[in-house]
């Protein structure tokens, strides 16, 4: 965290602040931190937050978590875009502990990444830790590197999917999710 910090201290003088001056004495300290805090999906693993909550199941029915709140930094200007992403998938045989799909959204969300890859690699985690027959993923977001410079529109929001398995090959499976998130 020290070489952080001496970053965060060399831009504030860079924009010509006085990192001493109270109101930023411990400005560049606060904002390693943050930023670690930020990108801590670079520091865990996928067997890490799953730990082995998989459990049997014969359930063989969708099963969908929706409106997961997610944060994340674009990795064009390291600026937030915040979100909700719904995730779904059908069993084979296993079902996935409830939290930890959340806690994958996290995993991903906490790297400097891209909505598009972000989406991609919930959905392609999921299917590899579940063996589900099929699984979709929609991320809905609005991005601060939109809103606050460039074309400054506050309200877009972005939307991107990821169908794998059934959801892709199947129109009625890919239907279901889709009405039972209410987008159809």
């Amino acid at each position: 965290m020290p070489k952080l910090e001496k970053l965060y201290h060399d831009i504030l003088v860079e924009l010509g602040e006085d990192p001493e001056r109270e109101g930023l004495k411990r400005t560049p300290h606060r904002a390693a931190k943050a930023m670690d805090f930020l990108t801590s999906g670079y520091h865990q693993t996928l067997e890490d937050i799953v730990n082995e909550a998989i459990f049997e199941s014969d359930n063989d029915e969708m099963v969908i978590v929706k409106e997961i709140e997610l944060y994340s930094l674009c990795e064009h200007h390291l600026l937030p875009f915040i979100g909700k992403c719904h995730v779904a998938y059908i069993p084979t045989g296993k079902v996935l502990g409830l939290s930890k799909i959340a806690r994958i959204v996290d995993l991903f969300a906490r790297r400097l990444q891209i909505q598009e890859n972000l989406t991609k690699q919930i959905a392609e985690c999921i299917m590899q830790v579940t063996n589900a027959e099929g699984v979709g993923v929609i991320i809905e977001a609005k991005h601060l590197c939109m809103m606050m410079r460039g074309v400054e529109k506050q309200n877009s929001v972005m939307t991107t999917s990821v169908m794998l398995g059934s959801f892709r090959d199947d129109a009625t499976t890919r239907n279901e999710f889709l009405y039972l998130l209410g987008k159809r």
